[in-house]
C-alpha cells in the first residue's frame, strides 16, 4: 500500500522544509508530491535543495491557485491512495494513519480529517465561516458532515480519478465533496487535530474567498 501526499505550495518558505520531514517521518509508505506553485519567497530554492528518494518536486512557472496545483500533484501520483497536505503546521500528519485505518476497512470511499468534533480553535472569522459553510453544503446536499472544508480528504486513486477535477483555485475543496456526494460515495469523517494559523502567521483564506465558496456551492450543487 502506497500512500500518496500531494503538498501544494505557495510562499511558505518559514514551514516547507518542516513539514516535508513531518510527512517524511509518518509510518506509512508514502510518496510526497510538492507542487511549488510559483512562489516568491525562496519556496522553490529550499525545495531545489531537497534530496529524498521518495520526494517529487514539479514547478509552476506562474501563479495558477491551489486546485492547480492539486490537479498538477494528482496527474503524478502512483499510490494506491491519495491525500492532500497544506505546507503548514495546521494539521498532524500522523493523522494519516487514522484516516487509512479507516478507508482501509472497505466500507468507504472518502475520508474526512473532522477538525471540530470536539469544538473549534481559532480565530473568530474563519469558525463562523465554516459553520456558515458547511451548514450550506449540508443543506443543498443532503448531508449532515461536521467539517466540509477539511484539507484532509483521503480517497483511493482511482474514485478521484473518477471525479474529473477540474477547479484551479481554493474550490478545489468544494467540487472534491460535491460530486463525491453526487456519485454516492461513502463518506466518513474521523477526528483530526488541528492548530489554525493566524493571518499574522500566513493563513490567506479571507472573507472575499467565503463569498465565492458560496457562489461555488450553489455552482456544483446546479451544474
Amino acid at each position: 500500500m502506497l500512500l500518496s501526499v500531494i503538498m501544494p505550495v505557495y510562499n511558505e518558505a518559514k514551514t516547507i522544509k518542516q513539514v516535508i520531514d513531518k510527512v517524511l517521518a509518518v509510518p506509512v509508505e508514502k510518496e510526497i508530491i510538492v507542487v511549488d506553485d510559483s512562489s516568491t519567497d525562496g519556496t522553490g530554492k529550499i525545495l531545489r535543495d531537497l534530496r529524498y528518494d521518495n520526494l517529487k518536486v514539479i514547478h509552476h512557472s506562474s501563479n495558477r491557485g491551489k486546485g492547480a496545483a492539486v490537479l498538477t500533484g494528482i496527474e503524478h501520483v502512483s499510490g494506491e491512495y491519495v491525500i492532500v497536505q497544506d505546507a503548514d503546521f495546521e494539521y498532524d500528519p500522523l493523522d494519516y494513519l487514522k484516516l487509512l485505518e479507516a478507508i482501509k476497512t472497505g466500507a468507504v470511499d472518502l475520508v474526512l480529517g473532522a477538525r471540530f468534533t470536539s469544538g473549534y480553535h481559532g480565530m473568530k472569522i474563519p469558525k463562523v465561516g465554516n459553520r456558515l459553510l458547511t451548514g450550506l453544503m449540508n443543506i443543498l446536499f443532503g448531508v449532515r458532515l461536521n467539517d466540509c472544508f477539511t484539507c484532509y480528504k483521503l480517497m483511493r486513486k482511482t474514485d478521484l480519478l473518477s471525479l474529473g477535477l477540474g477547479s484551479n483555485s481554493f474550490d478545489i475543496e468544494i467540487e472534491i465533496l460535491a460530486k463525491a456526494i453526487k456519485k454516492r460515495m461513502r463518506i466518513a469523517e474521523v477526528p483530526v487535530s488541528y492548530s489554525p494559523r493566524t493571518y499574522h502567521e500566513g493563513k490567506k483564506i479571507r472573507i472575499k474567498d467565503g463569498i465565492w465558496a458560496v457562489l461555488r456551492i450553489f455552482k456544483f450543487r446546479i451544474s
